[in-house]
């Protein structure tokens, strides 16, 4: 496997990859659009090294790799996890 990059682990803003073909991507992208958060999409289908990258994070090949400011992540969250991060970081 390989090594994330520092920036795939602390990213400037919320990460997200996934990819249109799985629900549970569907169903956080549209949590996050919702909810107006501005976060950057790596769509696994379109970028040549994503899936690798989302493996190298989580450790595993399950999407969504939701990954935040940080260095925390969430791998498949439900939407009361992802809503409870969201939450805590802007009361942060």
């Amino acid at each position: 496997m390989t090594s994330p990059a520092i920036s795939d682990l602390n990213p400037a803003r919320i990460t997200m990859y996934g990819a249109e073909w799985c629900g549970d991507c569907r169903r956080s992208k549209a949590l996050l659009d919702r909810r107006g958060v501005d976060y950057d999409y790596v769509d696994l289908e379109l970028v040549f090294d994503g899936a690798e990258r989302a493996k190298a994070i989580s450790g595993r090949t399950q999407i969504p790799v939701v990954v935040f400011p940080d260095g925390t992540h969430f791998t498949e969250p439900t939407d009361a996890e992802l809503a409870g991060k969201l939450d805590e970081a802007i009361a942060a």
